[in-house]
């Protein structure tokens, strides 16, 4: 008589096997795929410049898949001159104001200028920048240019906004030639959508909000951080709040 196959019993065997390798070669699988990280870069002033190009150098020195999309003011970080660079510390409470020169105790005062006289002085934007500019050169933290330099080095992908080029007036040969791409939202969400890692990097003054505004600035936070999980993390850095 031929003997009865049990299949019952080969299906269990097929199951007990898998559950035995299956996770190994997931774990196989993960710890060889390299990670991802998107950002989108929305502001063109010198003190947020450095977010994107410090968050986008550091993860492509880890090994990093990196991309940076820069649309709207973001464009103006890419364009081959950024000497145009400037900071203003009107309606900007976190930003301190402190001299870069004179002695110990000098430089540790932190200057709080009311937003009407930063308003009605002329020129005063320039000189936050030139201040600010002496602060980072005394620290020895790196200029912009240096730190788009080393992002491009290490692989960085530079992504310029058609649509803000276009609605600005630009032409590509304003920009580095290391932008190889410009593009729409379109093409980059679907990228967005399959990183590990989304930053928005974005400002919101916290003293031009009204309570109310700022309330339901609050509550939109709330409700975005409630959808986020548990997908990729979320972070922005509007008016101070960070959610990953």
């Amino acid at each position: 008589m031929s003997e009865v196959i049990d299949v019952s019993r080969i299906d269990q065997i097929i199951n007990e096997r898998l559950e035995v390798l299956l996770p190994r070669k997931l774990e196989q699988i993960e710890q060889a795929r390299t990670p991802s990280m998107t950002i989108i870069a929305t502001k063109g002033t010198l003190d947020w410049a450095y977010p994107p190009f410090i968050l986008a150098s550091t993860a492509a020195a880890l090994g990093w898949n990196v991309s940076v999309f820069f649309t709207f003011y973001g464009l103006q970080l890419l364009r081959k001159d950024l000497s145009h660079l400037k900071v203003s510390p009107l309606g900007n409470p976190g930003m301190p104001m402190k001299m870069p020169f004179g002695p110990k105790w000098f430089r540790g005062i932190n200057w709080n200028i009311p937003n009407l006289v930063q308003a009605t002085i002329p020129g005063f934007e320039s000189l936050a920048t030139v201040l600010m500019k002496q602060t980072i050169t005394n620290s020895g933290v790196a200029q912009v240019a240096e730190l788009r330099s080393l992002s491009i080095e290490a692989g960085v992908n530079m992504i310029g906004c058609q649509m803000t080029v276009d609605l600005f007036g630009f032409t590509r040969d304003d920009f580095i030639p290391e932008v190889k791409e410009f593009v729409g939202a379109a093409t980059f969400l679907p990228m967005a959508k399959d990183a590990d890692v989304s930053l928005y990097i974005c400002s919101v003054p916290t003293a031009a909000l009204t309570p109310i505004s700022t309330l339901r600035l609050r509550v939109r936070r709330a409700l975005a951080l409630f959808r986020a999980r548990p997908g990729p993390t979320c972070c922005s850095a509007a008016a101070g709040w960070v959610w990953t």
